[in-house]
């Protein structure tokens, strides 16, 4: 029998988390199984043996997949197997990586392969809060030097109390839901929405997932203490490529040659196209005068890291010790916004927002259910009703590249944007997709999604609770010196220590996301000092957009579909589509209508698209008409449309004919109908319930009548 050990972890509402290693996957460098109730996870961390020296970045791989045996499923489709990731593993791979990545030395550049796998799944649990316990504790096993161990938790507020690691159902009603990574002295790593919270809720939300966060990293601690005897330790020396006397020369020619060229530059508050050009001139000059043609060619991924390091020393120079940035700005300042609405003439509704060299066109087109995103994964069925694409393509930036489906960044950032409006969306009728292209990019392009979203929704005329604006904030330190900048640019959330994007109306917070790059994050302090910051820049960039666009359109564009929604009984579903569906089709065909339908509960909901308005109303006069249902006891004005011999016919109801029989005219024997009624008259009558034999209505226009011979008296029969 393999070693195992176990560790518990007791959390505070009474469940426990269990860690275990020993029993799988014993042939990578770390694996682990993290238990809570029947949600399983299984992180296995393998690290290659051989070193990649002349590398600037760390080459780490974090994948999370949901075996859809887990919650006993199988696979939708034609292929009866796991794909690609979806939307969802992608986002939860995002959150290990982002908040593991900063943990790592610049010495350590091995290759590193995180994977995580869902093998049981308990509706109680989510396995997202879990997934950075998982990876940190199985990296924490293999021994690789990294500056943990962390942990993540999902902590959201429900009815004014916080819970950690909730279930699906309960994230359903929450009015916060953030995943927070930590250490166990500072924040790394925050993502999630909120309905528009104020900062110091946001702030208590924090804090208490800190403190859920400490005890799952002091277990770690301790099932790593069992292990120590057994464990092999990657002992890594500080070589990285800065460490080779070949390296260090040429370093030190570089800076001597560069370093005062591109000062001189960057004091010019350049625009980014004109400054790179420059920058690429000093670069190929410097390479001309020293450099070999064979030389560049194999020293050139390092160039370039020594090359950026001057451009980063430069940057950081600026900010920490001139008070200014690249463009001229002080730490506060927002860069020039311009916005335009219905820029595409043919679209439900469009947006063009631009903020300094940071440019989004967006598009909101408004669809039926039909159109809705279907999600059908391992934890969840659902359609969403609104969702929001974000396209990045190379020339945003000026670069070329292959383009290979949608990215990882692209999956995150739209998912960011889409949160961040989520709950500003009325209930209505509508399928409504929003779509950013970002044109230009020069750093917060994720939150020009959100201003131009924002525009777009309102231009196209739905009623949002309230516009939401967007903003990207930077942090940059250096011993006791800190300064926090608004707005950041590409070169700031690069060369700088955190990126933390914050999306609210005028009243509150609605997402954000946070990442730090340097592994000592941040303190509760200094994160509402951020927080005060973003919220004044915010608030400017939203008065900006309303300049605009102040309110949403009365009135929605020509083009834009009509949808009516209804409900029928539900015993009537069948009689309005037909046999085969002939009654549905003939009514489409006719009224040049779509019509849907769609079982809730006891009843059926009917939505009917179409263009126009005259058409779509006599779609909903059939159905109606077909599922009618009268009302026990209530009296009608009917008209009388035809008359037999056997009684009359009458419409109680817009196209709803029933039978008035002889014998409920009226008291008095009649040989001849029209003795008392005429086509055209227009009578009272009472509906009677419905025959069970033969399934019709049963009318009585006698009941109504004073009976004969008693003065001032009706009687009506007891129904």
């Amino acid at each position: 029998m393999p070693d195992i050990v176990k560790e518990t972890i007791h959390m505070k509402d009474g469940r426990t988390i269990i860690i275990e290693t020993g029993r799988l996957a014993k042939q990578a460098d770390g694996s682990v199984i993290v238990r809570v109730k029947n949600t399983m996870l299984l992180a296995t961390v393998v690290v290659s043996n051989e070193k990649k020296n002349e590398t600037n970045f760390l080459p780490l791989t974090v994948d999370y997949r949901e075996k859809y045996s887990a919650g006993g499923k199988i696979p939708g489709g034609f292929i009866k197997r796991e794909g690609r990731p979806s939307d969802e593993e992608i986002l939860t791979m995002r959150l290990v990586d982002r908040v593991l990545r900063p943990t790592f030395p610049d010495c350590f550049n091995r290759e590193i392969q995180i994977m995580i796998s869902l093998l049981s799944y308990d509706k109680t649990v989510l396995p997202d809060g879990l997934a950075g316990l998982a990876a940190s504790t199985a990296l924490s096993i293999a021994g690789i030097p990294f500056d943990g161990p962390i942990s993540e938790v999902r902590i959201i507020r429900l009815n004014g109390k916080f819970i950690i690691n909730p279930s699906l159902d309960q994230l359903k009603e929450a009015d916060i839901d953030l995943i927070v990574g930590a250490s166990n002295h500072s924040i790394i790593m925050i993502e999630g929405e909120m309905k528009e919270i104020k900062e110091n809720e946001f702030l208590e939300t924090i804090i208490t997932a800190h403190q859920a966060i400490k005890p799952q990293i002091e277990a770690q601690i301790r099932l790593v203490d069992k292990l120590s005897k057994n464990r092999i330790i990657f002992v890594e020396n500080k070589e990285s490529i800065n460490s080779y006397q070949e390296n260090k020369i040429l370093k030190k020619e570089l800076f001597i040659f560069s370093y005062e060229k591109i000062e001189k530059i960057y004091k010019n508050f350049l625009n980014k196209k004109t400054r790179s050009i420059q920058e690429k001139i000093v670069l190929n000059d410097f390479k001309k005068k020293f450099l070999t043609e064979e030389k560049i060619e194999e020293k050139k991924v390092i160039i370039d890291h020594f090359f950026e390091e001057i451009i980063k020393k430069i940057t950081r120079n600026l900010i920490l010790k001139k008070g200014v940035r690249l463009d001229g700005r002080n730490n506060k300042e927002i860069r020039t916004i311009s916005s335009f609405v219905d820029y595409l003439p043919g679209v439900h509704g469009s947006a063009l927002f631009s903020r300094g060299e940071t440019q989004s066109l967006t598009t909101v087109t408004l669809g039926s259910s039909l159109d809705a995103n279907r999600i059908d994964n391992v934890i969840m069925e659902n359609q969403e009703k609104f969702y929001l694409h974000y396209n990045f393509p190379p020339f945003s930036t000026g670069e070329i590249r292959s383009i290979r489906g949608v990215s990882r960044r692209e999956v995150g950032h739209g998912n960011l944007a889409q949160r961040a409006l989520k709950n500003i969306i009325p209930n209505n009728p509508y399928t409504i997709r929003v779509v950013s292209d970002i044109l230009e990019s020069n750093g917060s392009s994720s939150m020009a999604t959100v201003c131009a979203a924002s525009l777009a929704l309102m231009d196209a005329g739905i009623p949002i609770k309230n516009p939401v604006s967007g903003i990207a904030m930077g942090l940059f330190m250096e011993k006791e010196k800190k300064v926090i900048v608004s707005d950041i640019m590409g070169e700031e959330d690069h060369f700088g220590d955190l990126d933390f994007k914050i999306t609210g109306t005028k009243f509150g917070m609605t997402a954000c996301q946070m990442d730090v790059k340097k592994m000592q994050g941040v303190t509760y302090d200094l994160l509402n000092q951020i927080l005060m910051q973003a919220l004044e820049g915010r608030l400017f960039i939203l008065k900006k957009m309303l300049e605009t666009l102040p309110k949403y359109r009365k009135k929605m564009k020509p083009n834009t579909p009509k949808i009516y929604t209804f409900n029928i009984p539900k015993d009537f579903i069948g009689l309005v589509i037909g046999p085969g569906g002939k009654v549905i089709q003939e009514i489409q065909s006719y009224t040049n209508t779509n019509i849907l339908i769609e079982e809730k509960g006891d009843l059926g909901y009917i939505e009917i698209i179409g263009k126009d308005d005259e058409k779509i109303e006599k779609a909903i006069n059939r159905i109606k008409k077909i599922a009618f249902v009268p009302e026990l006891g209530k009296v009608y004005k009917a008209k009388v449309k035809s008359i037999k011999d056997f009684g009359a016919f009458v419409e109680i109801s817009k196209g709803v004919e029933g039978l008035l029989h002889i014998s409920e005219i009226g008291w008095k024997r009649l040989n001849n109908i029209e003795e008392e009624l005429h086509i055209g008259d227009i009578i009272d009558v009472k509906f009677m319930g419905m025959d069970e034999k033969n399934k019709k209505m049963k009318l009585s226009r006698k009941i109504l009548l004073p009976r004969p011979g008693k003065k001032n008296e009706q009687k009506e029969k007891k129904i």
